[in-house]
């Protein structure tokens, strides 16, 4: 006898409470903070000896270029506070920073703040540099902000799990500590308040003297984003399971899941729009689009390869083709696991490529970094376990190795972290291990 199939009611009860109880996808959101992180941090070292020349005082864009044209498009950047080189610098070193910080995931929220801060900065000062790439992590800062991308893969993710064996009273092994196992109490965070305070503090300059930019939605969402955090504190360190800490729970994981949403959307849109605008060109009907770059010295790196590659004409006309084919063919196949898997292997190798052959490193990092928000949780789950066995056999001779935990404290970390949240902070009821951003 069959079992019978719920009813639309009890499905679209279902939806909903997996939408609204969890935060989806903690593994790709992971990916995406990484990757994004790391490319731009990348850049920015890379760009350090001319980073005068590019965003600074001796850039071609000059400064009354830049605040004519601020004023009328209304963006937002910190490098228009002030002409000063020493302030330039201090900005260039927190992007840095905060680059760096995001991709270990130290305090993450706030970092993530900060990361967009220091991007929206640097490319609005001088919004003709870039490669194409700068455009996709441009609107990733912004989207990484409303999402809770360090609950796994993360020092805040490690803090929370400690935070959870220290109240438990065992050690990293396991094993109770103490006297007949008695716990040690849980380590404050003072981090979190400090950064709270000091992004308040200027937050608050910044608005009372109009340096937030033109438009409403971006000071509206600092202000969103700080009296947010500090609710959150609020609630976990006096109020840890009381009804408004399941309602910011909510809250967080519908804006969580709803802006991975819309970084999917955002990728289908890239490729979609970038092949239909292929098909329409006449070099790309006749096979013949991909010769022209090729011969172009200042996008090939490698010359003999380039020549080797532009001397076959069928590998060109192959390639022309499958590019527009699968650029277009992409957010069709989102309804077919295996063949959207195969498809999403093709575009990360042609990254690589272009990335190889064209010299653009960071576009091609940019895109591989949003196309990891499709890639199957089982393969991220065991590319960290592969990771992780390496960093065990990389250290195995510097220091001791934490034991495994047994499965029960494993379920018992992962549903400590369930139950603050985040991953991102450590929310623990025992009270002295909040952080108030983090």
């Amino acid at each position: 006898m069959s079992t019978p199939r719920p009813g639309p009611d009890r499905r679209l009860a279902r939806g909903i409470q997996r939408i609204t109880a969890s935060s989806l996808g903690p593994y790709q959101s992971a990916v995406i903070r990484i990757g994004f992180s790391a490319t731009y941090l990348l850049f920015l070292l890379r760009e350090l000896p001319h980073r005068h020349e590019m965003y600074g005082p001796h850039a071609p864009w000059r400064w009354d270029m830049a605040e004519q044209l601020i004023s009328n498009n209304q963006a937002f950047t910190t490098l228009m506070w002030s002409d000063s080189t020493v302030w330039f610098e201090i900005v260039y070193a927190l992007a840095l920073l905060s680059a760096a910080l995001l991709l270990v995931g130290w305090h993450t929220r706030a970092m993530s703040v900060l990361f967009m801060v220091g991007v929206l900065s640097l490319q609005n000062r001088s919004i003709f540099m870039g490669d194409g790439g700068d455009n996709v992590i441009h609107l990733m800062a912004i989207y990484l902000v409303l999402t809770r991308c360090g609950q796994v893969w993360s020092l805040d993710a490690r803090r929370a799990a400690r935070g959870a064996r220290e109240a438990r009273g065992t050690d990293d092994g396991g094993e109770p500590v103490g006297k007949a196992g008695g716990g040690r109490p849980v380590r404050g965070d003072v981090a979190g308040p400090l950064l709270w305070v000091a992004f308040g503090a200027v937050l608050l300059w910044a608005t009372v003297t109009d340096n937030l930019g033109g438009t409403v939605w971006l000071p509206v969402l600092f202000w969103i984003l700080w009296t947010g955090h500090g609710a959150w504190w609020a609630v976990n360190r006096y109020a840890p399971h009381s009804e408004p800490r399941t309602l910011l729970d909510v809250v967080a994981n519908l804006a969580h899941n709803a802006t991975l949403v819309v970084i999917m959307a955002e990728v289908c849109l890239i490729y979609s729009t970038a092949g239909w605008y292929k098909i329409q060109g006449s070099r790309w009907q006749d096979g013949t689009a991909l010769y022209y770059p090729l011969k172009l010295h200042y996008f090939t790196p490698w010359p003999g390869l380039s020549d080797i590659l532009a001397s076959s004409g069928v590998m060109v006309m192959v390639l022309t083709y499958a590019t527009v084919i699968v650029q277009v063919a992409f957010p069709f196949t989102l309804f077919n696991r295996r063949v959207k898997n195969v498809l999403l292997v093709v575009m990360i190798c042609e990254h690589a490529g272009i990335a190889l052959l064209l010299g653009l490193p960071f576009f091609s990092m940019a895109m591989i970094a949003a196309d990891a928000v499709f890639l199957p949780t089982v393969f991220l789950v065991w590319l960290g376990g592969r990771a992780a066995l390496g960093r065990e056999l990389l250290f195995r001779g510097r220091g001791k190795v934490p034991g495994p935990r047994d499965a029960a404290d494993s379920q018992d970390a992962a549903g400590d972290r369930d139950a603050a949240g985040d991953g991102e902070a450590p929310q623990h009821s025992g009270g002295g291990g909040h952080t108030l951003v983090g």
